[in-house]
Protein backbone atom coordinates (compact mmCIF):
# COMPACT_ATOMS: atom_id res chain seq x y z
CA UNK A 1 0.00 0.00 0.00
CA UNK A 2 1.46 3.55 -1.08
CA UNK A 3 2.21 5.71 1.99
CA UNK A 4 -0.51 8.22 0.62
CA UNK A 5 -2.82 5.80 0.66
CA UNK A 6 -2.37 4.32 4.11
CA UNK A 7 -2.59 8.36 5.24
CA UNK A 8 -5.62 8.44 3.40
CA UNK A 9 -7.05 5.62 5.38
CA UNK A 10 -5.89 6.76 8.20
CA UNK A 11 -7.59 10.09 8.46
CA UNK A 12 -11.05 8.06 7.21
CA UNK A 13 -10.42 6.01 10.20
CA UNK A 14 -9.87 8.20 12.50
CA UNK A 15 -13.21 10.75 11.30
CA UNK A 16 -15.13 7.62 11.57
CA UNK A 17 -14.16 7.20 15.24
CA UNK A 18 -14.80 10.47 15.95
CA UNK A 19 -18.42 10.71 13.97
CA UNK A 20 -18.93 7.36 16.47
CA UNK A 21 -19.78 5.55 13.08
CA UNK A 22 -18.67 2.25 14.58
CA UNK A 23 -19.94 -0.10 11.63
CA UNK A 24 -18.03 2.16 9.22
CA UNK A 25 -14.76 2.18 11.04
CA UNK A 26 -14.78 -1.80 11.43
CA UNK A 27 -15.71 -2.51 7.75
CA UNK A 28 -12.50 0.05 6.95
CA UNK A 29 -10.11 -2.00 9.53
CA UNK A 30 -11.22 -5.34 7.67
CA UNK A 31 -10.64 -3.83 4.59
CA UNK A 32 -7.12 -2.36 5.29
CA UNK A 33 -6.13 -5.97 7.33
CA UNK A 34 -6.93 -7.91 4.05
CA UNK A 35 -4.92 -5.47 2.08
CA UNK A 36 -2.28 -5.17 4.50
CA UNK A 37 1.37 -5.64 2.94
CA UNK A 38 4.63 -4.75 4.95
CA UNK A 39 2.27 -2.76 7.41
CA UNK A 40 3.01 -5.20 10.12
CA UNK A 41 2.89 -2.14 13.03
CA UNK A 42 -0.35 -0.78 11.58
CA UNK A 43 -1.33 -4.25 11.15
CA UNK A 44 -1.23 -5.36 14.54
CA UNK A 45 -2.94 -1.44 16.13
CA UNK A 46 -5.65 -2.34 13.52
CA UNK A 47 -6.26 -5.49 15.14
CA UNK A 48 -6.34 -4.77 18.23
CA UNK A 49 -8.35 -2.07 17.12
CA UNK A 50 -11.46 -4.16 15.41
CA UNK A 51 -11.23 -6.52 18.03
CA UNK A 52 -11.76 -3.88 20.63
CA UNK A 53 -14.73 -2.45 18.37
CA UNK A 54 -16.32 -5.50 18.14
CA UNK A 55 -16.71 -6.28 21.72
CA UNK A 56 -18.02 -2.38 22.80
CA UNK A 57 -20.51 -1.92 19.88
CA UNK A 58 -21.29 -5.31 18.56
CA UNK A 59 -24.05 -5.33 15.59
CA UNK A 60 -27.76 -6.98 16.49
CA UNK A 61 -26.20 -9.74 14.67
CA UNK A 62 -23.02 -10.18 16.64
CA UNK A 63 -25.10 -9.93 20.08
CA UNK A 64 -27.27 -12.71 19.14
CA UNK A 65 -24.20 -14.68 18.13
CA UNK A 66 -22.67 -14.30 21.23
CA UNK A 67 -25.31 -15.15 23.56
CA UNK A 68 -25.33 -18.33 21.59
CA UNK A 69 -21.74 -18.93 22.03
CA UNK A 70 -22.09 -18.13 25.88
CA UNK A 71 -24.50 -20.73 25.82
CA UNK A 72 -22.64 -23.21 24.27
CA UNK A 73 -19.52 -22.07 26.08
CA UNK A 74 -21.47 -22.84 29.53
CA UNK A 75 -22.00 -26.29 28.23
CA UNK A 76 -18.60 -27.01 26.97
CA UNK A 77 -16.66 -25.73 29.98
CA UNK A 78 -19.57 -27.35 32.28
CA UNK A 79 -18.95 -30.97 30.83
CA UNK A 80 -14.90 -30.17 30.02
CA UNK A 81 -14.22 -28.75 33.73
CA UNK A 82 -16.89 -30.50 35.79
CA UNK A 83 -15.65 -33.88 36.03
CA UNK A 84 -19.02 -34.89 35.50
CA UNK A 85 -18.99 -38.84 34.49
CA UNK A 86 -15.56 -39.39 35.06
CA UNK A 87 -15.49 -39.24 38.64
CA UNK A 88 -17.49 -38.37 42.13
CA UNK A 89 -17.67 -35.05 43.43
CA UNK A 90 -15.44 -36.41 46.56
CA UNK A 91 -13.10 -37.39 43.90
CA UNK A 92 -13.34 -34.14 42.06
CA UNK A 93 -12.91 -31.83 45.05
CA UNK A 94 -9.53 -33.50 46.14
CA UNK A 95 -8.41 -33.23 42.47
CA UNK A 96 -9.16 -29.46 42.85
CA UNK A 97 -7.84 -29.04 45.95
CA UNK A 98 -4.35 -30.71 45.59
CA UNK A 99 -4.07 -28.68 42.32
CA UNK A 100 -4.37 -25.26 44.06
CA UNK A 101 -2.63 -26.12 47.40
CA UNK A 102 0.49 -27.96 44.87
CA UNK A 103 0.80 -26.00 41.71
CA UNK A 104 3.38 -23.87 41.03
CA UNK A 105 2.09 -21.64 38.29
CA UNK A 106 -0.96 -19.24 39.41
CA UNK A 107 -2.10 -19.64 35.82
CA UNK A 108 -2.63 -23.29 37.07
CA UNK A 109 -4.67 -22.16 40.23
CA UNK A 110 -6.69 -20.16 38.34
CA UNK A 111 -7.70 -23.29 35.72
CA UNK A 112 -8.46 -25.26 39.49
CA UNK A 113 -10.33 -22.37 40.81
CA UNK A 114 -12.79 -21.75 37.25
CA UNK A 115 -13.46 -25.87 37.68
CA UNK A 116 -14.33 -25.55 41.21
CA UNK A 117 -17.38 -23.32 39.71
CA UNK A 118 -18.72 -26.16 38.47
CA UNK A 119 -17.75 -29.19 41.45
CA UNK A 120 -21.05 -29.95 43.22
CA UNK A 121 -19.78 -30.45 46.72
CA UNK A 122 -20.49 -28.66 49.81
CA UNK A 123 -17.21 -29.30 51.34
CA UNK A 124 -15.52 -28.01 48.30
CA UNK A 125 -17.12 -24.56 49.57
CA UNK A 126 -15.31 -25.12 53.29
CA UNK A 127 -12.43 -26.17 52.32
CA UNK A 128 -11.72 -23.45 49.54
CA UNK A 129 -12.60 -21.01 52.05
CA UNK A 130 -10.10 -22.36 54.56
CA UNK A 131 -7.22 -22.40 51.70
CA UNK A 132 -8.23 -18.96 50.87
CA UNK A 133 -7.96 -18.06 54.59
CA UNK A 134 -5.08 -19.84 55.54
CA UNK A 135 -2.27 -19.35 52.89
CA UNK A 136 -0.47 -16.55 51.72
CA UNK A 137 -1.83 -16.04 48.06
CA UNK A 138 -1.48 -13.66 45.42
CA UNK A 139 -4.11 -10.91 45.26
CA UNK A 140 -5.05 -11.27 41.76
CA UNK A 141 -5.40 -15.08 43.08
CA UNK A 142 -7.18 -14.59 46.11
CA UNK A 143 -9.74 -12.18 44.17
CA UNK A 144 -10.50 -15.31 42.02
CA UNK A 145 -11.16 -17.28 44.66
CA UNK A 146 -13.81 -15.26 45.95
CA UNK A 147 -15.62 -14.77 42.87
CA UNK A 148 -15.61 -18.26 42.63
CA UNK A 149 -16.91 -18.59 46.07
CA UNK A 150 -19.94 -16.13 45.40
CA UNK A 151 -20.75 -17.86 42.18
CA UNK A 152 -20.81 -21.32 43.96
CA UNK A 153 -23.33 -19.34 46.04
CA UNK A 154 -21.58 -19.17 49.23
CA UNK A 155 -22.13 -16.18 51.51
CA UNK A 156 -20.16 -15.21 54.65
CA UNK A 157 -17.10 -13.24 55.86
CA UNK A 158 -13.37 -14.34 55.02
CA UNK A 159 -10.35 -13.18 56.90
CA UNK A 160 -7.17 -12.61 55.35
CA UNK A 161 -4.34 -10.63 53.82
CA UNK A 162 -4.09 -8.66 51.09
CA UNK A 163 -0.83 -6.57 50.27
CA UNK A 164 0.25 -6.40 53.93
CA UNK A 165 -3.06 -5.57 55.52
CA UNK A 166 -5.39 -8.17 57.48
CA UNK A 167 -8.87 -7.79 55.88
CA UNK A 168 -12.48 -9.03 56.19
CA UNK A 169 -14.77 -9.40 53.33
CA UNK A 170 -18.13 -10.24 52.48
CA UNK A 171 -17.88 -13.16 49.50
CA UNK A 172 -21.34 -12.50 48.34
CA UNK A 173 -20.17 -8.49 47.91
CA UNK A 174 -17.48 -9.44 45.58
CA UNK A 175 -17.70 -8.08 41.96
CA UNK A 176 -17.90 -10.46 39.06
CA UNK A 177 -17.65 -8.09 36.02
CA UNK A 178 -16.18 -4.52 36.00
CA UNK A 179 -19.78 -3.41 35.92
CA UNK A 180 -20.39 -4.22 39.46
CA UNK A 181 -17.56 -2.27 41.46
CA UNK A 182 -18.91 0.93 42.73
CA UNK A 183 -19.79 4.06 40.39
CA UNK A 184 -16.78 5.45 41.81
CA UNK A 185 -14.52 3.28 40.84
CA UNK A 186 -15.79 2.81 37.24
CA UNK A 187 -15.62 7.06 36.85
CA UNK A 188 -12.17 6.69 36.99
CA UNK A 189 -11.81 4.32 34.23
CA UNK A 190 -14.17 6.61 32.43
CA UNK A 191 -12.46 9.53 32.83
CA UNK A 192 -8.90 8.48 32.30
CA UNK A 193 -10.45 6.43 28.53
CA UNK A 194 -12.26 9.38 27.15
CA UNK A 195 -8.62 11.50 27.68
CA UNK A 196 -6.60 8.26 26.47
CA UNK A 197 -8.64 7.93 23.45
CA UNK A 198 -7.61 11.49 21.94
CA UNK A 199 -3.68 10.17 22.91
CA UNK A 200 -4.44 6.45 20.76
CA UNK A 201 -7.67 4.79 20.18
CA UNK A 202 -6.58 1.21 21.03
CA UNK A 203 -5.56 2.70 24.69
CA UNK A 204 -9.03 1.77 25.67
CA UNK A 205 -8.40 -1.48 26.02
CA UNK A 206 -4.96 -1.56 27.32
CA UNK A 207 -6.14 0.82 30.29
CA UNK A 208 -8.83 -0.71 30.96
CA UNK A 209 -6.79 -4.39 31.67
CA UNK A 210 -4.50 -2.14 33.80
CA UNK A 211 -7.54 -1.01 35.79
CA UNK A 212 -9.30 -4.60 36.06
CA UNK A 213 -5.42 -6.41 37.02
CA UNK A 214 -5.09 -3.53 39.79
CA UNK A 215 -9.03 -3.73 41.04
CA UNK A 216 -8.44 -7.35 41.44
CA UNK A 217 -5.32 -7.08 43.60
CA UNK A 218 -6.64 -3.63 45.58
CA UNK A 219 -9.81 -4.89 46.35
CA UNK A 220 -10.96 -4.61 50.59
CA UNK A 221 -7.76 -3.01 51.20
CA UNK A 222 -7.48 1.03 52.40
CA UNK A 223 -5.98 1.95 49.17
CA UNK A 224 -9.43 0.78 47.48
CA UNK A 225 -11.49 2.18 50.07
CA UNK A 226 -10.02 5.71 48.51
CA UNK A 227 -11.91 4.79 45.30
CA UNK A 228 -14.83 4.74 46.75
CA UNK A 229 -14.72 8.38 47.72
CA UNK A 230 -16.91 10.13 45.12
CA UNK A 231 -15.21 13.55 44.93
CA UNK A 232 -14.41 14.42 41.87
CA UNK A 233 -10.81 15.16 42.80
CA UNK A 234 -10.18 11.59 44.01
CA UNK A 235 -11.53 10.20 40.35
CA UNK A 236 -9.35 12.57 38.97
CA UNK A 237 -6.05 11.86 40.35
CA UNK A 238 -6.64 8.13 40.23
CA UNK A 239 -7.71 9.07 36.53
CA UNK A 240 -4.50 10.80 35.92
CA UNK A 241 -2.12 7.97 37.49
CA UNK A 242 -3.88 5.47 35.44
CA UNK A 243 -3.35 7.55 32.15
CA UNK A 244 0.46 8.23 33.38
CA UNK A 245 1.05 4.67 34.25
CA UNK A 246 0.06 3.23 30.84
CA UNK A 247 1.90 5.83 28.93
CA UNK A 248 4.90 4.71 30.95
CA UNK A 249 4.17 1.31 30.48
CA UNK A 250 3.05 2.02 26.44
CA UNK A 251 6.06 4.49 25.59
CA UNK A 252 8.56 4.47 28.32
CA UNK A 253 7.42 7.85 29.15
CA UNK A 254 4.70 10.31 30.05
CA UNK A 255 4.52 14.09 30.50
CA UNK A 256 3.44 14.64 34.25
CA UNK A 257 2.74 17.91 34.00
CA UNK A 258 1.05 17.73 30.57
CA UNK A 259 -1.47 15.13 32.37
CA UNK A 260 -2.24 16.87 35.42
CA UNK A 261 -3.35 19.72 33.53
CA UNK A 262 -5.74 17.30 31.42
CA UNK A 263 -7.42 16.33 34.68
CA UNK A 264 -7.27 19.87 36.31
CA UNK A 265 -4.93 18.96 39.04
CA UNK A 266 -3.93 21.77 40.42
CA UNK A 267 -1.19 22.23 43.05
CA UNK A 268 -3.49 22.18 45.60
CA UNK A 269 -4.48 18.56 44.83
CA UNK A 270 -0.78 17.33 43.36
CA UNK A 271 0.29 15.53 46.33
CA UNK A 272 -2.84 13.21 46.23
CA UNK A 273 -2.25 12.22 42.68
CA UNK A 274 1.57 11.72 43.32
CA UNK A 275 -0.19 9.05 45.91
CA UNK A 276 -2.68 7.84 43.66
CA UNK A 277 0.19 7.33 41.01
CA UNK A 278 2.14 5.34 43.26
CA UNK A 279 -0.72 3.13 44.16
CA UNK A 280 -1.07 2.00 40.88
CA UNK A 281 2.27 1.83 40.02
CA UNK A 282 3.15 -0.32 42.69
CA UNK A 283 0.60 -2.61 41.54
CA UNK A 284 2.08 -2.68 38.18
CA UNK A 285 5.32 -3.56 39.57
CA UNK A 286 4.18 -6.37 41.88
CA UNK A 287 2.40 -7.93 38.50
CA UNK A 288 5.34 -7.76 36.96
CA UNK A 289 7.73 -9.60 39.58
CA UNK A 290 5.57 -11.96 39.94
CA UNK A 291 4.58 -13.12 36.30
Amino acid sequence: MFPSMLDQYQVQLTQCLEREQYEEAKDLLRFLLQCQGDERQHAMEWGNLLTWLEQAFPSSDAVDELDQAEDMEKQFRRAALGDYGSVSSTQATEKIMKQLQSAVAIDQQMLALERAEFIESEDLNQRLMEWLEGQQLHPALQFKALQTLKKRGVSGVVTMTRLGEVVQLEIEATPLSLNEFPDSVNAILDKAVMALEAVDVTMPILVTELWMECLHCLYGTRSYGWLLHEEHYIEDCFAAGLHTTIQLIVYGQAVEDDIREIYGITDEYRFRYEQASRIIRDITLYLQELG
